[in-house]
């Protein structure tokens, strides 16, 4: 009788959970472009844009990225040095050549029609096990749930529990709701991103709060890795409105084959640096200092016509000088 009521306790209060945290997502959840309809295309598009980037630089991206690619076929079709140019400032641009090579398993291989459940999108290039959850219940409803960083923090809360692994993904499961699955992924991730923040959880206004068996901090939860320090300086080279870019090379494994202005060692002369910014690349944040200077000797580069900069696949400091120059 005592786990009779207790089976009844749990489904009470995971029912509870579901209604609440839906009413509050349909009252407040962000108006962010990408939730406009379901469109597996555009929902797809969001889902590589969003991982680990904030939410605010994907929307600068989202739109002007489907103005350039508004199908999967036409995406398929592009230069990979075009799709990385409108990707440019969004950083990890594994993303960028996964999804350009799903676009192309999609067009040429699926006839232009994407897969309709989760396991099916793993089969594509650059999909995980997330994503592919995202997706499927997102746009034709699979009842299948994910499990991201925000959703991780919101259910060990809830739960007051150091789950992890298999048992996280076993948790969410059992709180999704099968009637609105891809409402409810988006509302747990809403709740993770703007209510159960990582530090100070705004518990007062927390839909769930009566159900939360933490209510605030959880005890023993990841700690921030400190940001490392560098100093870096870049050469701008102009010639009329040219600009003296050099190619990464192909190999490499931070923005392979991407343009950017010449790196050079601190110059000896006392004059001030043309543009002094800061830019943050994983754990690492640059004091950058950018010299008005010709090309190095040894640098082998192209001067880059001011048309043709926004047809660039530019790293993403790059794009940020260049702009501060009214370049871009």
């Amino acid at each position: 009788m005592s786990a009779h009521r207790s089976e009844s306790h749990e489904d009470v209060r995971t029912q509870a959970f579901r209604r609440q945290l839906l009413a509050w997502y349909d009252s407040n959840a962000r108006d962010l472009p990408w939730r406009k309809d379901r469109d597996p295309y555009r929902v797809w598009v969001s889902e590589i844009m969003l991982q680990q980037t904030r939410v605010a630089a994907v929307i600068e991206h989202y739109q002007e990225f489907l103005r350039r690619f508004p199908t999967v076929k036409k995406l398929a079709a592009a230069r990979e040095a075009s799709v990385l140019a409108a990707w440019s400032g969004l950083g990890y641009y594994r993303r960028a050549r996964m999804l350009h090579a799903a676009a192309k398993v999609v067009a040429r291989e699926r006839g232009g029609k994407f897969p309709e459940n989760a396991e099916g999108w793993r089969e594509l290039p650059g999909i995980g096990r997330y994503t592919a959850a995202a997706i499927a219940s997102i746009a034709f409803g699979e009842p299948v749930a994910v499990v991201d960083g925000n959703v991780e923090r919101a259910l060990r809360r809830i739960s007051a529990e150091q789950i992890a692994g298999e048992q996280l993904w076993e948790s969410a499961e059992n709180f999704l709701d099968h009637e609105r699955p891809g409402d409810f992924n988006q509302a747990m991730m809403e709740l993770g991103a703007t209510v159960c923040t990582p530090r100070a959880p705004s518990c007062l206004t927390c839909p769930v709060v009566e159900i939360c068996l933490t209510r605030g901090e959880l005890p023993g939860g990841p700690k921030a890795v400190p940001q490392k320090k560098r100093e870096i300086h870049y050469a701008f080279a102009c010639r009329g409105d040219d600009v003296f870019l050099v190619q990464r090379a192909r190999d490499e494994s931070l923005m392979a084959a991407m343009w950017e202005l010449p790196e050079i060692s601190r110059p000896k002369r006392r004059t001030d640096p043309a543009f002094l910014l800061r830019h943050s690349i994983t754990v690492t944040d640059y004091s950058v200092r950018v010299w008005r200077l010709p090309p190095p000797e040894d640098a082998r580069g192209q001067w880059v016509t001011r048309e043709k900069l926004s047809r660039v696949a530019l790293t993403g400091l790059a794009r940020k000088i260049l702009r501060m120059a009214e370049l871009v």
